[in-house]
């Protein structure tokens, strides 16, 4: 079916859309609206070449097409498939034009205008189209447009009809705004933000301007409500506005102000003949003043996230209450800042970061990034005929969303390069809006912004920033100007895979150096595509799942969320690491340091309350008084009187909880915790047995040894794979990427070591094991020494690891392997935790006994990769049906334990790729090489790697009884 009407110039042209209403704010209304949501008619053509002719007219036949949900992404619906880049376009790189085939979907949608419709004009108002789109209205051409995360409006005054009317859509998949559109995201198409007929009544309000500023000296509020439209009057009860001119200015002498602390919202109304308009005022005022990025008159600290949309099922289409448990759960982990990642959100998100509190980076629609591939050539930044483009996004960017209190910097966009463009949307901004600051990363002159900021600065380098000590730039104007501005990390810590690692060094740095002004770590959720296996169970699907023939991997799945919401390990950290209190105890019971980090909140309303435990075991409780402190303020307490100390280890916890329900989260919500740890007395010498021997089998106590070999095959009547020397582990997203250390592993072979005895003596009360351990191909090698003796009850295990030769870079980890029998399905352990971590991820694990099954030890990493690993393990109990094996450290150990080998680990792609096996393959580790950010970023501090070292291991071995029935 080939169109008549080949309308579809526009597809190709930099202009940003033609027919469009001028942009506007998001308004609430009370004037009659009609949501067009629902089921449409769709269909799917494959280019420009195969259009429906005359498609847009109301009596064309659509019976035998398909129907599609608006809003949707029509990829996520069955109609053709999603493709994911990070960086390079999935078309050649030929602005402005894209290729024949261009997927175009084609929406029809009859809809009846409701009996009491006002005869006055309307407006069809589009939330977001994704890439470029043409409307008709009963067969009348209302215009076109680009710009997909930002609302489109048509007058369709002239078009409309009381009763029936007959809605049509074109939407391309690629147009010349998918140049401007390159934003690390599944490139997905459709109506994908709700679509609305409005009604705009004689007497209407067109737009509205809320300046609520904020005098932090005196307290005094300000307001002005600058409208467009009809004369409208102002009504805010509670500063006793009644009847009011908008455009004021009204003063006041004491108002509360808005922070995302305490998001204090005055409700509203401007109020016409024709229409009444809800606003929310939250008074505040945002400068740079000597350096730093403050609010109200008080320096900001962000703890932030980058946020993209996303739904495992959906996509970019998000429910209200998707958006809302994104909001809760931010705030529950003590996230202050979102970064919108890389366009403007739905507003229904600003509004709820209004409500419950959040500061916003609020982003343009803009990211030119495939252009760095081919040297920035023909990039649009810098060419003057995409300016009115470039404008039209930063102008539909600013005006949708000025009045929301929450934002506080407006950002130009996403590593687009530099240009005049950019300075030309910097200019408009400022015009436009002065009350807020300015942000853009790409260009790191800063000249026409107002904060310097980075991505993926490392630890050294965000340190010289902080002191001002960074490298000189070109310019010396422009250095100095970049000198006197806070600083920002607008991406750091990118989230991807088991990680992010460092980030409680990062939290130093920025707590130690006033310049630091925190970041937005990369990013909130994995934007992993919810499939279905034959048998029901569900993976996420990343780039490469869908046959693209480019791709990039599973680099979209780089969150603090799994694809269901399900927070990460690395979000449990972040929350621990961003404390807005910080609780530090005195390991020899003297004191507890507690300081209020909060911008702008005391903490009258937090309650403090402590646990002391001896061996995990609880030992006292109570409440804590603490004095109301404000922001900045520290106090010293003593410790409560406790019982003297066993022999055993002490640990005593402090916990700042809410004292009341807050709108985010109920009383006794976690906000902050700290301990320490006595250590217990030294362990009492331990008696040693004799060996013994049973036909051609060693007896060390309970361990059972084969005499030929030295290698261990039972504790007590519970049979365990050799234990052996293991380097290796299946590499995580930071191990593969960046650095690539994987590769080097890989090369020196570490998956597949193997192993000479080199000395055996069963003598005396110790079985001694030598052994030489390496890879085929190189002279490295482990030599290890392994001292078995008992005190008659437990099998204690000396392990001694000396490296020989050249081992070049970090290894992966140095323990033990061995594998215990299918039916051990729990461990209870007393070490940190609950959850999973790592030498450089361990801020988060608190010392204390926990239980877990063997299943829930792991985490469901959306491309799987080492993780599970419980950190600084003093003993674990593996059991089941048929008994266990408890395993103790002297003083500690690494433990993981799965279904599967960490081979099939390494090899699966999906979560659905591991089986379980028969056996439950253990790891009891002396150290792990630190996880890192490398993925996009750097890798883990010296301190935290792991180098080929002389390693000493203890480990106790002791069987446990069958349980009784």
């Amino acid at each position: 079916m080939t169109s008549t009407t080949r309308d579809t110039a526009y597809v190709e042209d930099r202009a940003p859309g033609r027919g469009r209403l001028a942009p506007r704010a998001a308004l609430h209304s009370d004037a009659p609206s009609l949501a067009l949501d629902g089921p449409w008619r769709f269909r799917l053509a494959a280019g420009l070449h195969d259009l429906s002719a005359g498609f847009e007219a109301p009596g064309f036949d659509d019976h035998t097409w398909d129907e599609l949900p608006v809003p949707s992404c029509w990829q996520l619906n069955g109609f053709g498939a999603p493709a994911y880049t990070n960086v390079t376009y999935p078309f050649p790189v030929d602005p402005p034009h894209v290729p024949d085939e261009n997927p175009t979907g084609e929406y029809r949608r009859a809809f009846t205008l409701p009996g009491p419709w006002p005869a006055a004009s309307a407006v069809l108002r589009f939330e977001g189209v994704d890439s470029c789109f043409a409307v008709w209205l009963n067969g009348q051409r209302l215009g076109d447009g680009k710009g997909s995360r930002l609302p489109t409006e048509f007058d369709a005054t002239g078009a409309l009809r009381p009763g029936r009317n007959l809605l049509a859509v074109r939407v391309h998949q690629w147009s010349a705004g998918s140049y401007l559109e390159d934003q690390d995201m599944w490139w997905l198409s459709g109506i994908f933000r709700p679509v609305r007929l409005l009604a705009r009544p004689a007497q209407r309000i067109d737009d509205v301007f809320v300046h609520a500023d904020y005098d932090h000296t005196t307290g005094r509020g300000t307001l002005r409500v600058q409208t467009t439209g009809a004369a409208a009057r102002l009504h805010v009860p509670a500063l006793g506005l009644h009847d009011a001119d908008p455009a004021g200015p009204h003063a006041f002498p004491a108002v509360v102000p808005w922070t995302a602390e305490q998001p204090h919202l005055y409700d509203g109304e401007l109020v016409t003949a024709g229409e009444r308009v809800r606003i929310r005022v939250g008074f505040r005022t945002v400068t740079v003043e000597d350096g730093r990025l403050q609010v109200n008159g008080r320096p900001l600290l962000l703890r932030g996230v980058n946020r993209h949309e996303w739904d495992p099922e959906t996509g970019r289409t998000l429910s209200y209450a998707t958006m809302r448990h994104d909001v809760l759960l931010m705030k529950r982990h003590n996230i202050n800042a979102v970064r919108t990642s890389h366009y403007p959100p739905d507003s229904a998100f600003l509004d709820l970061c209004d409500e419950l509190g959040l500061w916003v980076v609020d982003e343009c629609d803009l990211e030119t990034h495939g252009f760095e591939p081919v040297g920035w050539h023909a990039n649009p930044s810098d060419d003057p005929r995409w300016q009115e483009a470039y404008l039209d996004r930063m102008s539909r960017t600013v005006e949708r969303d000025k009045n929301h209190p929450s934002v506080i910097m407006w950002s130009l966009g996403n590593e687009s390069g530099t240009g005049r463009n950019l300075a030309a949307m910097a200019a408009w901004t400022r015009r436009r809006d002065p009350s807020r600051l300015l942000h853009y990363e790409g260009d790191q002159d800063s000249g026409y912004v107002d904060v310097y900021s980075r991505m993926y600065a490392d630890h050294a380098e965000t340190e010289l920033i902080g002191r001002g000590e960074e490298p000189a730039t070109t310019d010396p104007a422009l250095d100095a100007h970049r000198r006197a501005l806070p600083f920002i990390l607008c991406e750091y810590a990118h989230a991807m895979g088991n990680g992010p690692g460092g980030l409680a060094e990062y939290q130093r740095l920025f707590e130690r150096y006033p310049r630091l002004q925190g970041g937005f770590v990369w990013e909130w959720i994995d934007h992993g595509i919810a499939r279905r296996t034959a048998d029901g169970r569900t993976r996420h699907a990343y780039g490469g799942d869908f046959g693209e023939p480019v791709h990039d991997g599973n680099f979209v799945a780089d969150g603090l969320l799994f694809p269901d919401r399900t927070p990460s390990p690395g979000l449990i950290e972040y929350k621990k690491v961003i404390e807005p209190v910080t609780i530090d105890l005195d390991p020899a019971g003297e004191s507890i340091l507690i300081r209020n980090g909060h911008d702008f909140r005391d903490t009258g309303h937090l309650g403090f309350d402590w646990r002391a435990e001896d061996e995990g075991e609880p030992l006292a409780q109570g409440p804590l008084a603490v004095p109301v402190l404000r922001p900045g303020e520290h106090t010293l307490l003593p410790w409560p009187a406790l019982p003297p100390a066993k022999d055993g280890e002490r640990a005593f916890t402090v916990t700042a909880r809410l004292a009341r329900d807050e709108p985010w989260a109920g009383a006794g919500h976690d906000i902050a915790w700290g301990q320490a740890v006595s250590p217990p007395a030294p362990p009492p010498v331990r008696r040693r047995a004799p060996l013994s021997r049973q036909g051609a089998d060693v007896l060390v106590g309970p361990g059972r040894f084969d005499a030929a070999t030295g290698g261990l095959r039972a504790v007590g009547g519970l049979p365990l794979d050799r234990p052996v020397l293991d380097l290796w582990r299946a590499p995580t997203d930071n191990d593969r990427l960046g650095g690539r250390e994987a590769d080097g592993w890989q090369a020196l072979g570490l998956h597949r070591l193997t192993t000479r005895l080199t000395g055996l003596d069963a003598s005396g009360d110790a079985l001694t094991v030598t052994t030489r351990v390496a890879p085929a191909g190189t002279d490295a090698a482990m030599h290890t020494t392994y001292r078995w003796r008992t005190d008659g009850s437990t099998l204690w295990l000396d392990l001694t690891v000396v490296p020989e030769g050249d081992w070049p870079g970090a290894l992966p980890r140095i323990g033990l392997r061995t594998a215990l029998p299918g039916w051990i399905d729990t461990v209870d352990w007393y070490g940190r935790g609950p959850g999973e971590a790592y030498r450089d991820t361990a801020a988060a694990a608190r010392l204390g006994r926990h239980r877990h099954t063997v299943d829930a030890l792991q985490t469901p990493y959306v491309r799987p990769q080492e993780n599970g690993n419980r950190h600084q393990v003093r003993w674990a109990r593996l059991t089941g049906a048929g008994g266990g094996l408890l395993v103790t450290g002297d003083p500690w150990y690494d433990l993981t334990a799965r279904r599967w080998t960490a081979a099939e680990l390494a090899a699966a792609r999906h979560t659905t790729d591991l089986v379980p096996g028969d056996r439950v393959h253990l790891h009891l580790d002396a150290a792990h090489h630190g996880i890192g950010t490398a993925s996009c970023g750097p890798g883990p501090l010296p301190e935290h790697e792991l180098r080929a070292r002389r390693t000493t291991l203890r480990l106790g071995f002791a069987p446990l009884d069958r349980p009784q029935a």
